[in-house]
C-alpha cells in the first residue's frame, strides 16, 4: 500500500471507533442482561469474550498502520 492509502485506511480505522464501542456495549449489555435472566454461563461468557475480540483486533489493526505509517516517514 502506499503512504496515501495507509493515511485513509487509518481515518476509516478512526472514523469506525464509535461504531465498535457502541457494538461492544450492546453486547456488554445483553450478556449482563442474559446473566441476570438465567441465560446460563456458557452463553453469558462466550458474549463477554467476543467484545474483548473486537476490541483486540481493532487495536492491533490501527496499530500496525499506525506503526507502518511512522516507519514510512522516517524513511522517506
Amino acid at each position: 500500500m502506499t503512504l496515501d492509502e495507509l493515511v485513509s485506511e487509518e481515518k476509516k480505522l478512526k472514523s469506525q471507533k464509535t461504531i465498535i464501542a457502541v457494538c461492544i456495549g450492546l453486547v456488554v449489555g445483553i450478556a449482563i442482561w442474559a446473566a441476570t435472566h438465567n441465560g446460563g454461563f456458557l452463553f453469558t461468557a462466550i458474549l463477554l469474550i467476543f467484545p474483548f475480540l473486537i476490541g483486540s483486533r481493532y487495536s492491533k489493526n490501527l496499530k500496525d498502520i499506525q506503526a507502518e505509517i511512522s516507519r514510512r516517514d522516517t524513511v522517506s
